[in-house]
């Protein structure tokens, strides 16, 4: 069994406009949201063995706002550009090179790239994740050469508004 998390980006600050798309940081509401969410996946006993991320900042703040909550140690946060620059297949890509020795795995990402990739590992259609929402994922599969359409099955959605 393979559990993979697929958690979006919190809300990003746009009031800057020279800041790069890349480079946006997370707004007031996104550094309140990633500690929520974290703190909700702490008391659902969530440890990740390995967490992977886009480098763009609002995806990196939040994946290591996360593992500071859940003892993940952020130095070992790896980042990945295909992440940031889209598409399901490069996720899935991602996912298929994952050591088999890791069971659970935490990527943090953007839309619509996360939403298409839960719908195209589960076969269950969201709408469109928001910001900051978690999905879990578990693959009844070995190893995750293995994990492709429909192999897996949507356990739960969460995101900040459920959890006021």
């Amino acid at each position: 069994m393979k559990t993979l998390y697929l958690i979006r980006h919190a809300k990003s600050d746009w009031k800057n406009a020279q800041t790069g798309d890349f480079d946006r940081p997370l707004n007031e509401r996104g550094l309140k949201s990633a500690p929520l969410m974290a703190t909700l996946l702490n008391e659902k006993k969530v440890t990740p063995e390995l967490v992977i991320t886009s480098p763009a900042n609002r995806a990196l703040t939040t994946a290591e706002l996360f593992c500071e909550i859940l003892g993940y140690p952020k130095e070992l946060i790896q980042q990945r550009i295909e992440i940031y620059e889209g598409g399901a297949g490069n996720l899935l890509k991602i996912v298929q090179q994952l050591p088999d020795s890791k069971n659970t795995v935490m990527l943090f990402g953007h839309n619509p790239t996360m939403t298409e990739f839960s719908t195209l590992l589960s076969g269950n259609q969201i709408d469109s994740m928001v910001t900051c929402a978690v999905v879990r994922i578990d693959m009844d599969i070995e190893s995750w050469k293995d994990a492709a359409r429909n192999t897996g099955k949507l356990i739960w959605y969460e995101f900040p508004k459920k959890h006021p």
